[in-house]
Order: structure tokens, then C-alpha cells, then sequence
């Protein structure tokens, strides 16, 4: 925007919207992970970490893809991934390939069983928290968020839910 540009402000509704928009965006992410870390001892984004591996080929990513994934930087994501190997969920191996060294996060059986022991309680958590409350708007909702998902700049894949 430059500076001759007037400022469109938001209106009433709009203003409402985009306060509940960004409790929502400051408030689930916790209320996700309490659920995770309680019955779990997983962070959300360890949850995710392992469910995204659960659904591609050969059950393994690069680490760059996970950042992308998770749009983190590659040493948080090395930090995450590095807690789910301590406890045996995923492992870590450098490979090389086409001039260049990267590293891989591989869900073991045993990362593959905690996944499948958490997703109940976090299906069940996101159900109560957002699915249950919007109905028939939820499908809706996610329709429109992948505008916003695309506007950042972020893949719109989607994974198959019959794996998780």
C-alpha cells in the first residue's frame, strides 16, 4: 500500500469477523495441543508431523518438505523431529542424491501405532471444538480458508483421510 493509498477500514461486521477469526487462530492451536500433550504426550505438531508422514509413499519425507509442510523453519522441525526419534516414532537418515546431501523422517511401526492410538481423542477434539459448532457451515468454511491458504502462498493438497 502506498502512502497516498486511504486505508480501507473494516467495517462493523467485518471488524466482529476478523476479532473471532483471530481468537480462533490464537486460541485452537493450545486448546489442540492440551488435548495431544494430555492423552498423548504429542504436541500438535508432532501430530502432525506423524500424520503427514502416515500418508505418503513409503511413510517418509525430506526435512524441508516437512518444514514446508508445517511452514516452519528447518531447525524447529529438526527440533520436533528429533523428539519423536527419541521416543522411537520416527527415524532420521542423511541420503544424498543428485549432488547433494538432505535428511529424511521415516514413521516407524511403533510412530505408526501412537498416531493411530492419538487420533481418536484429537478427531474426537477437533469435532467438539470446530467441526459439531459450524454443522453444515464447516465444509464451507474450509472452502473459503483455502483461498486464504492459497493467497499465502502454501500447498492446498489433501490427504487421504481413510489413512489416518
Amino acid at each position: 500500500m502506498s502512502a497516498e493509498e486511504p486505508v480501507r477500514w473494516l467495517g462493523d461486521d467485518e471488524h466482529r469477523a476478523w476479532i473471532n477469526l483471530a481468537k480462533v487462530l490464537l486460541t485452537l492451536p493450545g486448546a489442540l495441543e492440551s488435548q495431544l500433550l494430555r492423552d498423548a504426550d504429542l504436541t500438535l505438531l508432532g501430530y502432525m508431523i506423524l500424520a503427514r508422514l502416515s500418508v505418503v509413499p513409503g511413510e517418509s519425507l525430506r526435512m524441508s518438505e516437512i518444514a514446508e509442510m508445517a511452514n516452519g523453519s528447518l531447525p524447529r522441525i529438526s527440533h520436533a523431529v528429533a523428539r519423536l526419534e527419541a521416543r522411537g516414532w520416527v527415524t532420521r537418515e542423511v541420503r544424498t542424491g543428485q549432488g547433494r546431501r538432505f535428511t529424511t523422517a521415516t514413521l516407524t511401526d511403533a510412530g505408526r501405532a501412537h498416531l493411530a492410538a492419538s487420533a481418536p481423542g484429537h478427531v474426537a477434539t477437533v469435532r467438539r471444538l470446530v467441526v459439531e459448532p459450524l454443522g453444515e457451515d464447516f465444509v464451507r468454511l474450509g472452502d473459503a480458508v483455502e483461498r486464504i491458504v492459497e493467497n499465502l502462498g502454501l500447498p492446498t493438497e489433501v490427504l487421504d483421510a481413510g489413512k489416518r
